[in-house]
């Protein structure tokens, strides 16, 4: 790598599991092995300027087990922190993988939930994800209480679920801690953004040309020019911005953030 042009490596970057293509299958084994109600995110140029905007934000990225790199604006955040970005993994297209990776012909032992988006695109969306497994939905627009509501009077004992939250950032974040502090058993809660909606084919993904270079903004940004503009146009001009800001701060933030970190 680059000499970083940062003082010390910005926290939020610092907290990101990066991986290589070669990594993923063990990554996967790791989070199937894991004794513990686990909470998988992933961070984008939205979400990092999100959270330089609110606290509790960046508190609730800070406390999540695993945050992996999504897109190229977290890629150049990490070379500008003189970190190796390492494979860009986006929730649309990791989160089927694992999904059937975890549970392949092994239904009996999990159960899946889908807790985000509204209907008729929550079911679709729900069915297409879960390849056409029993799974139990409800939509995104609830209290944080509802959702733990939900999860227990669906639960089965005994069994693993796997939480599909597609909320949306922040929301989903909070949600899914809330429901972490509340679990006491093995459980994935994943936090997904609009995978239920892409799932449902309520938004067209982006080419895979775009997808591979970590342009997928710039294609959904094509397709709903009017609600996406500000998170993109006006966007990435103060994601730079933050970037920069973070960099000249140096160690002085470190400590601040330090208390807020959770081992995996």
């Amino acid at each position: 790598m680059k000499k970083p042009l940062a003082r010390g490596i910005d926290p939020l970057i610092g907290k990101l599991e990066l991986l290589d293509e070669a990594d993923i299958a063990a990554f996967m084994a790791e989070l199937k092995e894991r004794e513990a109600p686990t909470i998988l995110g992933f961070l984008n140029q939205h979400g990092y300027n999100i959270a330089q905007r609110n606290f509790s934000v960046l508190k609730s990225f800070m406390q999540v087990n695993y945050l992996l790199r999504d897109g190229i604006g977290i890629k150049m955040a990490c070379q500008f922190n003189g970190v190796d970005p390492k494979a860009n993994l986006n929730g649309s297209d990791f989160i089927p993988d694992l999904i059937d990776e975890l549970v392949g012909r092994s239904e009996g032992e999990y159960e899946l939930f889908a807790m985000g988006t509204r209907e008729p695109w929550l079911s679709e969306g729900a069915r297409r994800l879960f390849g056409g497994r029993a799974f139990h939905a409800i939509d995104g627009f609830r209290h944080a209480e509802d959702y733990l509501k939900f999860y227990q009077a669906h639960h089965v004992p005994g069994r693993f679920p796997i939480i599909v939250m597609a909320m949306g950032m922040p929301k989903q974040e909070q949600v899914a801690l809330y429901l972490q502090q509340a679990m006491d058993c093995r459980a994935l809660l994943i936090c997904g953004g609009a995978i239920l909606d892409f799932s449902a084919q309520r938004f067209p993904r982006a080419p895979l040309f775009f997808r591979k270079f970590g342009l997928e903004w710039a294609f959904r940004m094509l397709i709903e020019p009017r609600r996406l503009f500000k998170r993109y146009a006006v966007g990435i001009p103060v994601f730079f911005y933050y970037l920069v800001r973070n960099a000249l701060s140096g160690d002085r933030r470190m400590s601040n953030w330090n208390a807020l970190k959770r081992e995996p």
